[in-house]
């Protein structure tokens, strides 16, 4: 359990500097969901990417 070196779960696909916060582009390496990830000095976010359509953006995982 401990001290087993395992992949990363979350890998970081963009991260941007936006005013006096972060916004980061995340895929999950098991499902494929990408996530968006803001962070500011007034608080954090995190919420699935959606595409034109509303859908969840997936990546395919191979």
């Amino acid at each position: 359990m401990f001290g087993s070196k395992k992949e990363k779960r979350f890998e970081e696909i963009s991260v941007q500097h936006y005013q006096y916060g972060l916004i980061m582009l995340l895929v999950d390496t098991e499902t494929g969901v990408n996530y968006m990830h803001a962070w500011t000095p007034q608080g954090i976010s995190l919420t699935p990417l959606l595409d034109e359509n509303g859908e969840v953006v997936v990546k395919n995982i191979e």
